[in-house]
């Protein structure tokens, strides 16, 4: 069923104006054709034929035809559109602290547990991006490049845990990795995550020298400190006590245009993300597209057909009949 946006021409509707003028024309010419006499007597006329009264058929046909032609004209078309959906995804790194201080149990059932946990929900929520994870220590090293199979790099996550490097913290070192994964990157924005609780203890790269090499590709860094102020703990015969570099951490974040974040509870994290995911929202292009279909050519063989089948009849079947 068309509507009236359907047709190209739909001034031509108009001109079944000229209809109601073919029915009279039509009328007046039935009556002046068939002249009427008087006799005493029906006797000696045969009865009409069932096809006289079948004589309009050619008529009622150009009638048809002509509205078919006019259809045409006005140029019917199925309309349809779609919606293509273009995102301009965000290159993003999360730079992990796994070393022993990670242990700490402020956080259930530790610190470096429930942040895997909360940065895999991160990375589930935002389905558009690439992902990367460094891990560091004394040393850092890429347990995932960029990927856009969020499924792996979940996998992946399973995977750090405390020990697999030697211990210390290595912030510079982490951040140096993280840069080196994202500054060949195209995408419009590239961001590292930078989560830690301690000091910078190891390594050869200072946390401002990888800050300053991060500003260089544009890259943003926000910064976590996870962990209760000077946190201690217990564990066997030892007592830990844990120190995070609040300074170190608002540095990194104020060089490379990012922000600085304190977690002290699994909530306050998780929160952190939400807030990351709400500043660092995907770019998406819509383009809607339009495609008209001519439909005119089936009114006009319709028209053509009614046309010859009535001009058939006509001189044929119906010549003779009075």
């Amino acid at each position: 069923m068309f509507t009236f946006e359907s047709y190209a021409n739909p001034e031509w509707f108009w001109a079944f104006l000229v209809i109601p003028g073919l029915l009279i024309a039509y009328y007046f010419k039935e009556l002046y054709d068939h002249v009427s006499f008087k006799y005493s007597s029906s006797k000696g006329f045969g009865k009409t034929s069932a096809l006289a009264y079948l004589r309009h058929i050619p008529f009622a046909f150009l009638v048809i035809a002509v509205s078919s032609f006019i259809i045409a004209l006005a140029r019917p078309q199925d309309a349809k559109s779609w919606e293509e959906t273009k995102t301009q995804g965000i290159d993003m790194v999360i730079a992990m602290d796994i070393s022993s201080s990670m242990n700490a149990p402020d956080f259930k059932p530790n610190r470096l547990e429930a942040s895997k946990k909360i940065a895999a929900e991160f990375i589930n929520l935002r389905p558009n991006d690439r992902f990367g994870l460094v891990v560091f220590a004394a040393e850092s090293f890429t347990q995932c490049p960029l990927t856009i199979d969020h499924n792996r790099i979940t996998e992946l996550f399973d995977d750090v845990r405390m020990g697999i490097l030697e211990d210390g913290t290595a912030i510079g070192s982490g951040l140096a990795t993280s840069v080196k994964r994202l500054k060949d990157s195209d995408a419009k924005s590239k961001v590292i995550v930078l989560l830690t609780d301690g000091e910078n203890n190891a390594g050869s790269i200072s946390p401002k020298t990888a800050a300053e090499l991060a500003s260089t590709f544009d890259i943003k860094v926000y910064t976590i400190g996870i962990g209760k102020e000077n946190f201690q703990y217990q564990q066997g015969p030892y007592i830990y006590k844990t120190k995070i570099d609040n300074a170190a951490l608002n540095d990194i974040a104020e060089i490379t245009k990012g922000r600085y974040y304190r977690a002290q509870t699994s909530n306050a994290l998780k929160n952190i993300y939400e807030e990351i995911d709400k500043l660092e929202k995907t770019e998406l292009a819509s383009l809607k597209y339009y495609k008209k279909t001519e439909l005119f050519l089936p009114f006009i063989l319709l028209g053509i057909l009614l046309l010859s089948i009535g001009k058939t009849l006509e001189l044929t079947v119906f010549k003779t009949i009075e």
